[in-house]
């Protein structure tokens, strides 16, 4: 099933964000990325399956790009009922929840294969987060793939630590921090919708994202080089208000996690070629991408190893039954 929707133009933004009459339940969804990105596309599958299948009864409306709360708002709106869903980083409750970031540990999961166990739902990874998530106030109903995540520079990739001894790097979480940290730089935490002025401005030297984003972003505008390290497996999670979500009908509920569930493996299943599709668009927008050597990565991964110890240290009894799980794979 493809991710890519129908509707275009003027009617596709106005079908995302205007009620739909009638419907006696909306459900607004806080998005920090572009709608064209891969994940907002998700996004239109996902309302389209559930307002077809309920027949119009339920209206889905997407508010894309930041309009309404950036990533690192989106746990607090949706856990207090500000909006009944939302978009964010699964590094965003990394404050509550320290051991989110274990999909943030230097290169474990370095194989689609790791990471589809590892995303599987209830598995011994996934499960215990999901729990832990829903001690916020949040009810996870799907998580979204974004693929690996990568360096961006300028005039030349990022080969080695060696070359981000002193550099400003922009980062997403804080177990991203630890890892450039460890490598000698300096992180700067920075939310995907301020990444481009960021770049633009130099108030970082190094970036850190999906190349996914460098399409959706046109980062390439602003940075001219991507090193493919897939240091980290990026996840985003679609969440609900759980007071909200648990007083709508067994029917409704049934008809939305039916279409969370088409929507969770759509995108799973094309991140490979969404990837290939942004390395190729990002290539002919004249970025260069560098793919490091097996030696190049065998020195990040020796830079890194501070990162495991931190991580135990800090992520608790979770934390480590988490990790254990997942250096299983």
């Amino acid at each position: 099933m493809k991710l890519t929707s129908t509707l275009t133009g003027a009617a596709l933004a106005l079908c995302t964000a205007l009620p739909a009459f009638a419907a006696d339940v909306t459900a607004r969804i806080s998005l920090q990325l572009p709608l064209k990105s891969h994940l907002g596309q998700n996004l239109l599958m996902f309302k389209e399956e559930v307002e077809k299948t309920s027949n119009g009864d339920i209206a889905v409306e997407i508010y894309d790009s930041a309009q309404l709360y950036k990533d690192k708002e989106v746990p607090a709106a949706v856990g207090s009922g500000a909006i009944e869903m939302g978009v964010a980083s699964l590094t965003r409750y990394v404050g509550d929840i320290p051991a989110v970031d274990v999909f943030y540990m230097p290169f474990l999961f370095n194989s689609e294969e790791k990471v589809r166990k590892a995303v599987a739902p209830d598995s011994p990874v996934r499960g215990p987060i999901d729990a832990a998530i829903a001690d916020t106030g949040a009810t996870v109903l799907w998580w979204q793939a974004y693929g690996g995540a990568i360096m961006l520079s300028q005039d030349g990739p990022v080969k080695t630590p060696a070359d981000m001894e002193g550099k400003k790097a922009r980062v997403f979480g804080k177990t991203l921090g630890d890892f450039v940290t460890a490598t000698g730089g300096a992180p700067t935490l920075i939310s995907g919708s301020e990444q481009y002025l960021a770049y633009q401005r130099g108030t970082v030297d190094i970036g850190m994202t999906g190349v996914s984003g460098v399409k959706s972003r046109k980062l390439w505008e602003v940075m001219d080089t991507i090193t493919v390290t897939n240091h980290a497996d990026i996840e985003f999670i679609v969440v609900a208000n759980t007071d909200w979500w648990n007083g709508l009908s067994p029917e409704h509920q049934k008809i939305m996690s039916d279409a969370a569930r088409k929507a969770e493996i759509a995108v799973r299943d094309e991140m490979s070629a969404i990837e290939a599709a942004a390395y190729a668009e990002a290539e002919k927008a004249g970025m260069t991408v560098y793919q490091p050597t097996d030696a190049e990565i065998a020195a990040w991964k020796e830079a890194a190893a501070p990162v495991y110890d931190g991580f135990r240290a800090k992520a608790g009894d979770l934390g480590a039954e988490i990790l254990s799980a997942a250096e299983k794979f």
